[in-house]
């Protein structure tokens, strides 16, 4: 008999089987959707960004939506509008859903789009809900947004507010893939030209994926057990962004000039509890919180002037946390 754990272990490689050499980028995928969170992707064009969130969905089978920010896109070209139309001879208004009713939700660039329409999926990535006028709309159970963006240095991007960063349950840096996973990235992509990928497209269509083992391995998560040492260690986590003056002898203090806010706490506690599961085990370690740290935290604390003036990186600043916050 299939047990949940097997059906996301099998959902996790099909997705894999579509995008090489950023296994780390498909691990990320799988939290968010075992833990209801949002994600932010980073990087270059070309390093499979796009492809791995459509993969996701695509293996899913739900519905799916994309949202291509432009500068010129306005807040209603995601949540949708209220037309006024004529229905049996009465005129009324009736609201037209945007592309964020969907389950998984593309947003493709984000921050090539200015603020205000950045602005529109805070209510959605917080609160589940939409509202438009007077009237609020539910979203559906299952629900992500799955956000791409280019590295702010390249030209015609927008920084996103650091209110909507801190809502992105994790954010993920997507590097360019290694020679070996390159050659594979060839083959692949010359495979899926001459159609070979026909058959496993029809193989995953006849066995679709039953979204139920989603909201069943939340639900086993929910159960999966942290320590009073595991609590203090992720504590001490958030607390060194906040008072890294307590570490004398690391560089936290000249580095960091706000900390992380307790939804970093959150986001800690639930990703932890879903790698301890994932990896078959009832309880949380240390290595798992250790695992989500880089993505749970890099974009939730800011760097202080000396630190960029220094070319210091979020990464640099969070392997100087793991160094210096003891366990237990």
């Amino acid at each position: 008999m299939t047990t949940t754990h097997d059906s996301i272990q099998t959902l996790k490689d099909q997705v894999e089987r579509s995008v090489v050499g950023q296994s780390h980028v498909v691990n990320s995928l799988i939290l968010g959707l075992l833990t209801g969170g949002h994600i932010l992707l980073e990087g270059l064009p070309g390093t499979a960004k796009t492809r791995s969130v459509k993969a996701l969905a695509n293996v899913l089978q739900t519905q799916f939506g994309r949202i291509q920010f432009t500068p010129d896109l306005l807040p209603s070209d995601v949540t949708g509008t209220e037309l006024y139309q004529e229905v049996e001879g009465k005129h009324q208004l009736r609201f037209q859903a945007g592309p964020i009713f969907n389950n998984i939700v593309l947003a493709d660039e984000i921050n090539r789009a200015p603020a205000k329409v950045q602005a529109a999926l805070l209510e959605a990535m917080a609160e589940g809900t939409i509202t438009v006028g007077d009237k609020t709309h539910q979203l559906p159970e299952l629900f992500m947004v799955l956000a791409t963006q280019n590295p702010i240095e390249q030209e015609g991007t927008y920084p996103l507010p650091e209110a909507q960063m801190d809502r992105f349950l994790l954010k993920v840096d997507v590097d360019y893939p290694d020679a070996s996973a390159e050659k594979e990235i060839i083959r692949l992509v010359r495979h899926e030209e001459k159609g070979a990928q026909q058959s496993q497209s029809d193989s995953i269509i006849a066995t679709p994926f039953d979204i139920q083992s989603v909201f069943d391995a939340r639900e086993q998560i929910a159960k999966v057990e942290v320590s009073d040492m595991a609590e203090d260690y992720i504590v001490n986590l958030i607390m060194a962004t906040r008072s890294p003056s307590d570490y004398p002898n690391a560089s936290l203090s000249k580095w960091i000039q706000v900390g992380s806010s307790p939804r970093a706490s959150i986001a800690l506690d639930k990703c932890a509890r879903a790698q301890a599961w994932l990896a078959g085990r009832d309880h949380v370690i240390p290595d798992d919180i250790r695992a989500v740290v880089p993505m749970v935290m890099g974009h939730r604390f800011i760097l202080s002037y000396d630190a960029l003036a220094d070319g210091v990186t979020h990464q640099q600043v969070i392997d100087e946390l793991l160094n210096t916050v003891t366990i237990g």
